[in-house]
C-alpha cells in the first residue's frame, strides 16, 4: 500500500511539471527579483534611511530566486513562442552566454548575503554588483517593450 501511494505522488508531482508554464513562472521569478531591488534602490539612493533588516530580506530572496533560475526548467525549446514573453532569441541561441549570465547572477547575489551589508556604503558596492548583472542580462537577453 505504501509503495501504491508513493507512486501516485511520483506520478501526481512528474505530471504536474509537464503543466508548468514555464512563461508564467520565469515572468513571477522575475517581478519578484523587481520587486526585492526595488526595495533597495531608494536606499541606495538615500531616499530612505539604510535598514539593514531589509537589505537582507532583499539580498536573501534575490539569492533565492537566482536558484531557482533554470534555463531547462524556466527557458525550456519551444518557450521562446507561443506567448507573452519578452525573453529575447539569444537565450536560445547562445545558451551557454545565458548560463554563464545566471551562474554570475547566483554568485553576486550569494556574496551579496554573505557580505551581509551593515550601512550605505558596503550596500552600495554589493547592490552595483547585484544590479549590473541584472542590467546586463536584460541588455543581451530581453526584449525591450514598446
Amino acid at each position: 500500500m505504501r509503495n501504491l501511494l508513493l507512486a501516485i505522488c511520483g506520478l501526481a508531482f512528474a505530471t504536474s511539471a509537464v503543466f508548468a508554464d514555464p512563461i508564467a513562472d520565469r515572468q513571477a521569478l522575475m517581478k519578484a527579483n523587481g520587486k526585492a531591488m526595488g526595495s533597495i534602490a531608494p536606499i541606495v539612493k538615500g531616499e530612505k534611511d539604510f535598514d539593514a533588516a531589509l537589505v537582507m530580506d532583499a539580498l536573501t530572496k534575490l539569492a533565492e530566486d537566482a536558484q531557482k533560475m533554470d534555463p531547462a526548467v524556466l527557458w525550456p525549446v519551444g518557450s521562446e513562442t507561443g506567448g507573452d514573453t519578452t525573453s529575447a532569441p539569444a537565450i536560445w541561441e547562445d545558451p551557454a552566454a545565458f548560463q554563464a549570465a545566471i551562474d554570475k547572477f547566483k554568485a553576486d547575489t550569494a556574496a551579496a548575503v554573505a557580505a551581509a551589508p551593515a550601512d550605505l556604503d558596503a550596500l552600495k558596492v554589493q547592490f552595483g554588483a547585484v544590479a549590473s548583472n541584472c542590467g546586463g542580462c536584460h541588455e543581451k537577453f530581453r526584449i525591450k517593450k514598446g
